[in-house]
């Protein structure tokens, strides 16, 4: 994939602040501080791009990027942060949930993404469940794992899993890294193939992008 321009389109608080530019949706989901903004950084090749903060939670809208002004990454609020109020873990329900259905026929492939290091949380596989009970395109992508040795790497494949098993798109849970890029070619394959499919099922003539 050759990106040939990615830009924060918006920060959206509600249906009237999401952008109706044409277009297919490739949206990531995670708990906080998962790495989420990094992971989009580096995919995009755009340091700073979509913010990354030390503070779990703290995300509370849903951003949009235009990417190669024919598609959009959609950055979703991180769900699971004990210290994040809760009028505000009990607003995000329905900030998420009603873009996810406004937008559903738009959503190419959806990314949950999870931490290599640790074992998938409830809310993970609560999420899991809702997306394959709204029938949602999705893959899991585990991040951070440029931190695990070889050993500890292939234990991470094996619980991931265990947790998962072959899951959404075909061929199971991916181990990725922002970082040192592991995995990131794979992901590209999976984003890529999502995104033609979607075009093709749409019958669309958009531009889409070049290949690279």
């Amino acid at each position: 994939m050759r990106i040939t321009s990615s830009r924060f389109e918006r920060a959206a608080f509600g249906q009237a602040d999401e952008p109706q530019a044409p277009g297919p949706d490739v949206v990531f989901l995670g708990r906080s501080n998962v790495g989420k903004s990094s992971l989009i950084n580096r995919l995009l090749g755009t340091k700073g791009l979509a913010r990354t903060s030390s503070t779990p939670g703290r995300t509370q809208s849903i951003n949009f990027y235009r990417v190669n002004e024919a598609y959009w990454f959609v950055d979703l609020p991180g769900y699971g942060w004990a210290r994040v109020p809760e009028a505000v873990r009990r607003s995000w329900k329905p900030l998420v949930e009603g873009c996810l259905a406004r937008r559903r026929q738009r959503i190419a492939l959806a990314l949950l993404v999870v931490d290599a290091r640790h074992a998938a949380a409830e809310t993970d596989l609560a999420m899991r469940d809702w997306l394959e009970t709204e029938g949602l395109p999705y893959l899991v992508a585990a991040t951070k794992v440029d931190k695990l040795g070889a050993n500890d790497r292939a234990r991470s494949a094996r619980a991931l899993l265990g947790d998962f098993g072959a899951a959404g798109v075909a061929g199971g849970p991916l181990l990725v890294s922002a970082r040192s890029r592991d995995g990131l070619r794979d992901l590209w394959r999976h984003l890529d193939g999502a995104l033609d499919s979607w075009w093709g099922s749409a019958g669309t003539d958009a531009r889409k992008p070049l290949a690279g």
